[in-house]
């Protein structure tokens, strides 16, 4: 019998994870403590969490655009924003 792979979570669920961890190295670059070699590194580590997190949003934007009219998703309106 051949050992399952476990699945990779999905980008919507790793969201919280990846926005935790991309607080962390902010406040770690604004401490101004890192080296220039790590603050790069530091960098670089940010922007693929921020796309990560960007992807994440697009994906749950279109699951509630499908939920909202499956038959129709590009008819769904945008939430009011606050305030409004």
């Amino acid at each position: 019998m051949a050992a399952k792979t476990p699945a990779q979570p999905s980008p919507v669920a790793q969201f919280e994870s990846s926005l935790d961890e991309l607080e962390l190295l902010v406040q770690k670059m604004e401490k101004g403590d890192l080296s220039l070699d790590e603050s790069l590194a530091a960098y670089e580590r940010g922007v693929n969490l921020y796309r990560q997190c960007q992807g994440a949003l697009e994906q749950a934007e279109l699951r509630v655009k499908l939920l909202s009219d499956p038959a129709d998703p590009d008819s769904a309106q945008p939430f009011a924003a606050d305030g409004a």
